[in-house]
């Protein structure tokens, strides 16, 4: 294990931060970095929008958006070590409506193309792994009604009617919401438990996570930083649709690709639960060998080559040449620039929080200078 250097640390992160500052990528941001049980760096910087003053804290709450998929995972892996869930489980067992799904093809005219029935069966394992075939369809997605978006049931029959974008298992192709929607109405049916209300007694309780909902206070609603954009250069705030945490989905769907919000001293707790292998102080919540499955490599080389494959909901690194982080690590980012890691290798785990939607997704700027950054902090 390599030990990092808090002072070096501390330097290399600041200056990160205030690159960001000084090129108008955010209002405000938060790092946090544990290394084993001890939190060798936590800081925020900025304020809560271009004319707010009020600093950014670790309890400012921030849009998750695909930071939610390790928190369905994670409850997934619990469902299957209470024997209610397999990976190897058909998605048809639970909702027959995709038992006989065809794979379509959607034209810019919103016209379908279809290439018949599937011959694989969808299951769990491809919902986690972004090969079922639901949801990698953009020209799909923008077919998408107001009242479709409104409710899980009415937006999983969306996608069992707008069929698969292609073979399940054949191919990867990054689901934002849909598949992990699916996975969230499975989850309900068999817990018969509302979504939120599993995650607050499962995952968010036992780690002490106080401010992570699908759902928020209008206490929370007014510690959530705004959405930050740059437009000619200049910061500018980006409205957001009233009641709605990601795109415009109402947050009244349980969007379980997306639609948690968090803060930092929270995820930073998610995370640091990760790093012991599904423990928290009061409780294994899951235990080590269902854990492991988490971060395994699911899908195969020629399916997905490069230095990055997907785990459950995660991603996990598989090749030295990703460069800032070793082989075995892993976690996720979200489209407004939230990112995290856990290195078990070096006992690691890192938290970044910002909402923008000019520097986002999992190839943000900011994340990865976060990752040089603590990279660049080991005693070598």
């Amino acid at each position: 294990m390599n030990v990092l250097d808090k002072e070096l640390l501390k330097v290399n992160i600041e200056k990160a931060a205030q690159y960001d500052f000084d090129s108008n990528k955010v209002f405000g941001s938060a790092y946090c970095v544990i290394q084993g049980k001890d939190e060798i760096y936590k800081k925020c910087f900025g304020t809560m929008s271009v004319d707010n003053t009020e600093p950014v804290t670790e309890n400012t709450i921030f849009r998750l958006a695909s930071m939610t998929k390790p928190v369905t995972a994670v409850a997934t892996l619990i469902l299957i070590e209470k024997g209610l869930l397999s990976l190897s489980d058909k998605v048809s067992g639970f909702l027959p409506e995709f038992k006989d799904i065809h794979i379509t093809q959607i034209t810019q005219s919103g016209s379908i193309i279809d290439s018949g029935k599937a011959q694989n069966e969808i299951t769990v394992c491809n919902l986690l792994t972004h090969t079922s075939g639901i949801g990698s369809e953009p020209l799909k997605e923008a077919e998408f009604t107001a009242e479709e978006r409104r409710s899980l049931d009415a937006t999983v029959e969306f996608y069992s009617r707008m069929g698969l974008d292609f073979e399940p298992g054949t191919k990867q192709q990054y689901s934002g919401m849909g598949a992990f929607d699916v996975l969230v109405k499975i989850i309900e049916k068999v817990t018969q438990t509302d979504y939120q209300e599993f995650l607050t007694r499962e995952i968010f309780e036992p780690c002490g996570m106080t401010n992570t909902a699908f759902i928020l206070t209008q206490e929370q609603w007014q510690k959530m930083i705004a959405m930050h954009n740059r437009v000619d250069g200049v910061n500018c705030i980006e409205k957001m649709i009233e009641n709605c945490v990601f795109s415009v989905v109402p947050c009244t769907h349980y969007l379980g690709g997306a639609g948690l919000v968090s803060t930092l001293a929270d995820y930073s707790k998610f995370a640091q639960m990760l790093l012991n292998k599904g423990k928290t102080p009061t409780k294994q919540i899951i235990r080590e060998d269902t854990f492991r499955l988490l971060h395994t490599p699911f899908v195969s080389e020629d399916i997905m080559p490069g230095s990055e494959r997907w785990g459950l909901g995660v991603r996990v690194i598989v090749s030295e040449d990703y460069g800032t982080l070793p082989v075995g690590a892993f976690g996720w980012s979200g489209a407004y620039g939230t990112h995290f890691w856990i290195d078990p290798i070096n006992d690691i785990a890192a938290v970044y929080m910002k909402n923008s939607l000019f520097d986002g997704g999992a190839a943000n700027e900011s994340a990865r200078n976060f990752e040089k950054a603590v990279n660049d902090a080991f005693i070598k």
